[in-house]
């Protein structure tokens, strides 16, 4: 009997979740400045020879490879870049970056989809699948890292540090999580993705382990010489009727610390890029762009410069990363302000998912609005952030990182206790 393309899409991803790694990328087929995601799913049973440093990954793409390389990158391999750690509270034990080869991938076209590697008997395995009934996660509540109280000290401690000269924006993030949680992972991301589709947004297992990801932000992309970030940075509520809607966006487009906010990190990534560009190649084509999403209206930038001949993508991670979205700037003294003030290891939140192709071209998103999941012990983990500056009104900050949450406690049922 033929089935629609979600369906088939939800069985080939129960399918590959049973696999020892699995990496599926999904656009939601929405439209975005230079595209979205390339809907791909790629799944392994090998054994796991992934690179563990950044100069092991230079050398690991180097090597021939019929098809892309999946991975992910946690926001600790700033430890590798930069000097300094991280020795906050971890409940998932992510390696510091993951990369693999995958045994069979499946790459979706407008009106297809085309099945690679080893491919004998992967259609009717996954016609043969069954999609489990849709039923809510039992998830009560998700506890805070980071009493609210805390959380509200540490932006007036952080607005103190601004007034000093120290940063001029950081961006502060808590962690709310459960433990001994049951979780159907692939059912909870289908849920997840249907309640806020966004265009890099992402399903990955590592053993044990993972990331169900809802990201509507692009870090970095490699088309032939050209480099493109997309740092988000400005968020508002989408409105209950249109005339709200359209006011709301007004409201966004013309607030000025949120105007602000993105022009420090457009200054901050413009400055990265061109660490690894052809001279006088790095512009500016869109700034403060407005962007609808389920629950908000996002603020977004493009930069875009042409990448030096001699630079590959670990020169450009060497560069880039971590994105200055989540960091703040200038982003050293940012990321050593963030572990004084924060309470848990970031994990995969704030690090990326992406896939680099054989020629070399690639793209990876903002692992932002994620659930990270250790199913080994039943943790459960999300975290959210806002950037603060000078301006910043610490209640206002706080609910600006509920908004974001939204929609994970939404899918979850669950509440903030």
């Amino acid at each position: 009997m033929p089935v629609s393309a979600s369906v088939f899409r939800a069985k080939a991803l129960h399918w590959a979740a049973r696999f020892r790694l699995c990496a599926y990328y999904e656009s939601n087929e929405l439209e975005y400045p230079r595209g979205p995601f390339t809907r791909l799913l790629a799944l392994s049973d090998a054994g796991d020879v992934s690179p563990s440093s950044l100069e092991e990954l230079r050398r690991w793409l180097a090597l021939p490879s019929p098809g892309p390389r999946c991975g992910f990158l946690t926001y600790d391999v700033k430890n590798e870049i930069e000097d300094l750690h991280s020795d906050h509270f971890d409940g998932l034990q992510w390696p510091a970056l993951h990369f693999f080869v995958p045994q069979t991938w499946l790459h979706w076209h407008d009106n297809s989809v085309e099945i690679h590697g080893y491919t004998a008997g992967v259609l009717e395995a996954i016609l043969a699948t069954e999609v489990p009934a849709a039923t809510p996660p039992a998830v009560a509540a998700m506890h805070p890292r980071l009493a609210k109280t805390d959380y509200l000290a540490a932006v007036e401690a952080v607005r103190e540090n601004i007034l000093d000269g120290e940063v001029y924006e950081l961006n502060l993030c808590q962690e709310f999580y459960a433990e001994q949680v049951a979780l159907d992972p692939v059912s909870t991301f289908l849920r997840l993705n249907a309640a806020s589709p966004t265009p890099f947004a992402g399903f990955y297992k590592w053993q044990d382990r993972y990331l169900l990801c809802a990201s509507p932000e692009r870090f970095l992309q490699q088309q032939g010489p050209q480099l493109v970030s997309q740092p988000i940075k400005g968020t508002i509520r989408r409105g209950t009727t249109p005339a709200e809607d359209e006011q709301l966006r007004a409201q966004l487009l013309n607030d000025e610390k949120e105007r602000a906010e993105n022009l420090m990190i457009v200054d901050l990534v413009r400055n990265d890029l061109a660490r690894v560009a052809q001279t006088g190649t790095v512009r500016v084509p869109e700034l403060f762009g407005l962007y609808p999403f389920r629950h908000v209206w996002q603020m977004i930038s493009t930069v875009e410069a042409q990448r030096r001949p001699a630079c590959d993508l670990v020169d450009i991670l060497r560069a880039a990363f971590p994105m200055g979205s989540m960091t703040g700037a200038p982003k050293i003294r940012a990321m050593q302000l963030i572990e004084h003030y924060e309470r848990t290891r970031r994990g995969l939140y704030s690090g990326s998912i992406g896939y680099v192709w054989p020629g070399g071209d690639f793209d990876f998103n903002v692992v932002i609005r994620s659930l990270q999941y250790h199913a080994g012990t039943g943790y459960l983990s999300f975290q959210v952030g806002s950037a603060i500056t000078y301006d910043s009104d610490p209640q206002r900050e706080y609910d600006e990182c509920l908004l974001k949450a939204r929609a994970l406690l939404d899918v979850l049922g669950a509440v903030v206790r």
